[in-house]
């Protein structure tokens, strides 16, 4: 009896990792952190490093300060006026294109008609990629044989969407924003079908409107997916490269922080240095929105 027990006892103590099960957990645990350092951290630290170099990626590479970075500031016409525009990105998504989401959740939560067709049909651009989307705007916007100037009939003098710099912006936005507003749609939807229904019935037996049981008893319910869709349509917004790059390469009214980038580093200038001093700063101006947003969120949960 004593010898069950003691048995008992050995079984119930903490299990020890053979060497078999430690090589399985540092292959399953270091590769993933071997990729995520040679793949996300390797190269954020050396466009740190080469943002005060002036290295063209053949000659030696030159250490100048802060050189690239007042040149940045002062010197460059295309810089500013990409900012505003990955400004005015941000401020679309999150400001028309998220709360258009998240009304089309609420709508296909109540259960209307044909919603899983509605659910099918606002879901469908999310697995179509940014550049396809530019691709399809071209078709829809372009001036000569666009389906949109076609439906308004206007021929005679067609209306130029995509070449007018004062145009294009808000067209390749509403292109932006249809891909971006059935993601939201679908983590609302998530959020909505978890909410425990005994919240609404309580709402609604102490007189409150589906207006005021939806803003004072489900929506606070949904931070989570709030958290999620707020750090995504920031991403979206200061990320955006490929639906510009599609339609006329960023440039003429559709010049963004990742299309300098991209022209310094890889166009004909070749301006390593200098297209890393535009990545740091969309990185800070990044993390900035994102990790504001994270602490405002945590402050808020750990005060309820």
């Amino acid at each position: 009896m004593a010898s069950l027990t003691t048995r008992r006892t050995r079984r119930r103590g903490p299990r020890r990792f053979s060497a078999r099960d430690r090589a399985v957990l540092c292959v399953l645990l270091g590769i993933p952190l071997l990729l995520d350092l040679v793949i996300v951290w390797g190269p954020t630290v050396a466009s740190i490093v080469l943002s005060f170099t002036g290295w063209d990626g053949i000659s030696d590479i030159e250490w100048v300060g802060t050189e690239n970075y007042e040149n940045l500031f002062t010197n460059y016409p295309q810089f500013w006026p990409a900012v505003q525009h990955n400004l005015l990105w941000l401020a679309f998504l999150g400001l028309i294109a998220t709360p258009f989401g998240l009304l089309l959740a609420v709508l296909i939560d109540r259960g209307v008609r044909f919603s899983r067709f509605y659910q099918s049909t606002i879901y469908l651009p999310v697995v179509l990629s940014l550049a396809v989307v530019g691709f399809i705007a071209q078709l829809v916007f372009s001036r000569d044989q666009g389906a949109l100037n076609a439906i308004l009939g206007d021929t005679e003098n067609p209306t130029d969407w995509l070449g007018d710099p004062d145009l294009n912006i808000w067209m390749v936005l509403l292109a932006a924003a249809w891909r971006h507003t059935g993601y939201v749609m679908i983590l609302y939807l998530a959020g909505l079908k978890a909410v425990d229904a005994s919240l609404k019935e309580a709402a609604a037996i102490d007189g409150a409107s589906e207006t005021q049981t939806f803003f004072r008893v489900v929506f606070p319910t949904l931070r989570p997916v709030n958290v999620i869709v707020g750090v995504i349509t920031v991403i979206e917004g200061l990320r955006a490269f490929d639906i510009v790059y599609a339609v006329n390469k960023g440039r003429n009214g559709l010049e963004l922080l990742s299309v300098l980038v991209t022209d310094n580093i890889i166009g004909e200038a070749s301006r390593i240095g200098f297209g890393s001093a535009i990545a740091v700063v969309l990185l800070v101006v990044s993390m900035g929105f994102v990790v504001t947003y994270l602490v405002q969120e945590i402050r808020g949960e750990k005060s309820r």
